[in-house]
């Protein structure tokens, strides 16, 4: 066990990348017949404990990272304090849509059969999520792509939105925030991305639209993120299964 065993030195804990059954195995060769449960046991009064990788080796940051944190935290306060709408956007990944197997679960009693494989051939399409939290109105809005993850679907998406809902919720305002993280269909560096924001959103609402965009590698600190996209495919009852995409004309 001697080369296959690291820890942590201060709190002393150990762990090793063998796995019981491999360590029985090992102990019959050399006469100590044991079983995978009893090594187990061993292991664990030895302060051994089963490790999985864990993400915290973050990339090189931008030496402007806090400066940039600071201007969009003035940016929030600045229109929220004159009551200007806020929206924070992110797009989830492509989902299957059909009956097929998704993480979580709910009460029931008995569970939701599905498909014992997801094939993109068993499907009735594709869905991709395109979520918009308002801030002040802590109201959450999911838009379904059916083709690509664009930036004329995102665009097409806050146009959307606004149309129903927050031009009515913000009768009178003449300027909108947008959060986003800096990839996918809303990144920074995407000339479609500005031209179509001003085609669909800035000129035909008369809207003076400002896009702040998060550090790299930070969309998990991002509102959307936090607050609604975790709850769209978070039950076994999801979209995956129930939600039938519509075809918008920027896609």
């Amino acid at each position: 066990m001697e080369h296959d065993t690291a820890g942590d030195p201060i709190t002393g804990l150990k762990w090793t990348r063998k796995t019981p059954q491999k360590i029985a195995e090992l102990l019959e060769q050399v006469d100590i017949p044991v079983s995978a449960n009893t090594v187990a046991r061993l292991l664990h009064n030895m302060n051994f404990s089963l490790r999985a990788n864990r993400k915290n080796l973050a990339s090189n940051a931008s030496p402007f990272r806090d400066q940039q944190f600071q201007y969009i935290s003035s940016l929030r306060h600045r229109f929220q304090r004159h009551g200007l709408p806020m929206i924070s956007v992110d797009t989830k990944k492509r989902e299957l849509v059909g009956n097929f197997k998704n993480p979580g679960a709910k009460w029931d009693r008995s569970p939701v059969p599905v498909n014992d494989h997801d094939f993109r051939s068993d499907s009735t399409g594709v869905a991709i999520p395109y979520g918009i939290y308002d801030l002040l109105a802590n109201r959450g809005s999911v838009f379904l792509g059916v083709s690509h993850d664009t930036s004329a679907f995102a665009a097409h998406s806050i146009a959307n939105w606004w149309k129903r809902e927050g031009s009515l919720r913000y009768r009178r305002a003449r300027k909108l925030l947008i959060l986003a993280d800096t990839g996918g269909s809303n990144s920074c560096r995407r000339h479609a991305w500005k031209t179509e924001l001003q085609a669909q959103l800035s000129n035909p609402f008369d809207l003076a639209v400002t896009v702040a965009h998060y550090p790299t590698g930070t969309s998990n600190v991002e509102c959307i993120v936090m607050r609604s996209l975790p709850l769209t495919g978070r039950s076994s009852g999801s979209f995956r299964r129930l939600f039938t995409p519509h075809k918008s004309a920027a896609l």
